[in-house]
């Protein structure tokens, strides 16, 4: 390894003094300012990553939902998946190491990687649109040259389009061309073959207007645009032009404050969709003829997915297991249809894209969502071979036909990771393919009311969580108080987990009315204070 290159780059991105930052399901984030180093730093890790498994990994710039000012980085593994735990934990290392460490942190983990150092390393590159990405991608490109890396930076791309390209480049291609163009083109040629079926009634059945976060989702639709079929009339709201990136608009603003984004209009009954910064999230919404908005958030869409994909397996007659995969926050109500009305069976996992995605891989065909609007399907290799056999090989038509669809379903989908574009054209096509309004769409359950609280504590550790952080074993005491407070209340539950990232503990609530869930909200952040050190003021009865 070549020390002294390492040392000579480095010493261009020099640590603030007494910064501390941990790599976690979304890599890091924090102020761009403090970031040089860290880019730096992964830069140096992805070449090892990159020699340790013999493919090309890949580094995004990016901070998602975050602010403008903020910043963040995060590797994307040789399928397209996020970084492995153990290399999550060398990140976080090699970040916070002083500058005299970081000799020996790299050469521990070539030691206990085995990575060979004269093995070729590559790196694909990408960053969003934030003014402090180019600058920091940089950054990372200095660390990969300093370990001999060869690396592509693609510039400005969404974060599901980089994720994607990696596993282009590790398939042989089979998954797809690794450059956007043949990302678009993949997307728009499954899109044209899906929605060729459906009826051509109504002019705005496929009409959707999208607000783009003032962030990449913006650019690159614009690029796609000339890919996509005509019959799809998409309008594009806050794309940057004007705006700061996230402010008071975007995926995570309309989800967390139910209510549309500044800058777009909304009539009665029009179909909006929102993506996040970095377009790997997305909610659709409307407004009804009096005026109330309405959220159509993750749960509904992984339900439409989800009832979708199943009525064509039954259509070819394919036994495959299928499953839907949601965390704790999924509301009760998509919980019980699925289960009930489509038999469609539900797993819960631990909050967390990446606990959902290994879940969903062990099943023919998994379908995840977070009900902010970050998910995705999965399809086995088994499941794929199978489906794409019955579309090519099958006499009866009407079977041949459903195969083929769901054929296109699959090109259609960024298996990768959770994609905006991607999940906005799948949902477009079921939606025409159904013949369905998106109020109709929203009409297939109705929501329990629900409410989410957090409550400050002097430790979030004193809360321990079991049962997919639906129960908590720690403090004791705690659980059984929330058991005998949601006795109360009809069709209710309540559950309390630590935050990820601050000593707050998180508090959710659902009940047959929104008075009832806001009091059991309330009730239950109280036995939080009193029993999990709460600090601070004691939680004030909900308005």
């Amino acid at each position: 390894m070549d020390f002294k290159a390492v040392a000579k780059y480095s010493a261009l991105h020099l640590k603030p003094a007494g910064l501390s930052l941990q790599y976690g399901t979304a890599g890091f984030r924090t102020k761009a300012g403090h970031l040089d180093h860290v880019m730096y730093r992964m830069g140096l890790l992805a070449a090892l990553r990159s020699r340790q498994t013999k493919s090309t990994i890949g580094v995004m710039v990016t901070a998602s939902h975050n602010p403008e000012e903020d910043n963040g980085v995060k590797l994307v593994d040789p399928l397209g998946e996020m970084l492995t735990s153990a290399w999550e934990e060398y990140a976080t290392r090699l970040a916070n190491a002083e500058e005299q460490e970081i000799q020996s942190i790299l050469t521990e983990i070539c030691q206990k990687e085995a990575v060979k150092l004269h093995q070729y390393a590559s790196v694909f590159i990408g960053r969003d649109t934030r003014p402090s990405s180019e600058k920091l991608s940089q950054s990372v490109i200095d660390g990969v040259s300093a370990l001999g890396g060869q690396y592509h930076d693609y510039g400005l791309v969404t974060t599901p389009q980089l994720h994607y390209m990696v596993c282009c480049q590790n398939t042989q291609e089979q998954y797809g061309k690794a450059t956007v163009e043949g990302y678009y083109q993949k997307l728009s040629k499954a899109f044209g073959e899906l929605t060729k079926q459906a009826s051509s009634s109504g002019d705005d059945q496929m009409c959707l207007k999208i607000d783009c976060a003032n962030g990449i989702g913006a650019l690159k639709l614009k690029e796609m645009e000339r890919y996509l079929p005509k019959k799809l009339l998409i309008h594009l709201y806050n794309d940057g032009t004007k705006e700061k990136l996230n402010h008071f608009c975007g995926a995570d603003f309309v989800k967390v404050h139910q209510k549309p984004p500044l800058g777009l209009e909304i009539r009665p009954n029009e179909r909006c969709c929102s993506f996040d910064g970095d377009a790997d999230r997305i909610v659709y919404y409307y407004n009804d003829t009096a005026g109330h908005f309405h959220l159509v958030d993750g749960d509904k869409i992984a339900t439409l997915i989800s009832t979708f994909i199943k009525e064509l397996l039954i259509k070819i007659g394919q036994t495959l297991k299928m499953a839907v995969v949601q965390t704790a926050y999924a509301n009760g109500s998509s919980t019980r249809y699925l289960e009930e009305t489509m038999k469609v069976p539900v797993h819960c996992t631990k909050t967390g894209v990446k606990h959902l995605h290994h879940k969903a891989q062990e099943f023919d065909i998994g379908v995840y969502f977070e009900a902010n609007g970050h998910g995705t399907v999965l399809f086995s290799k088994a499941a794929e071979e199978k489906i794409r056999h019955v579309a090519k090989e099958e006499k009866e038509t009407q079977k041949r036909e459903a195969a083929k669809m769901l054929e296109n379903t699959i090109d259609l989908i960024n298996q990768t990771v959770g994609d905006a574009i991607s999940d906005m054209l799948v949902i477009e096509a079921i939606l025409a393919l159904k013949g369905l309004t998106v109020q109709q769409w929203d009409a297939i359950y109705t929501d329990l009311p629900n409410r989410q609280l957090k409550v400050k504590v002097a430790d979030r550790r004193v809360i321990d969580t079991t049962d997919a952080e639906r129960r908590a074993v720690t403090p004791l005491g705690l659980q059984e108080k929330i058991d005998e407070l949601v006795k109360k209340y009809r069709v209710s539950r309540a559950f309390v987990r630590p935050s990820g990232t601050e000593d707050v503990v998180r508090v959710y609530s659902e009940a047959d009315t929104q008075e009832n869930a806001d009091s059991l909200a309330h009730e239950v952040s109280l036995a939080v204070y009193h029993l999990a050190g709460g600090i601070g003021e004691p939680p004030q009865p909900i308005c």
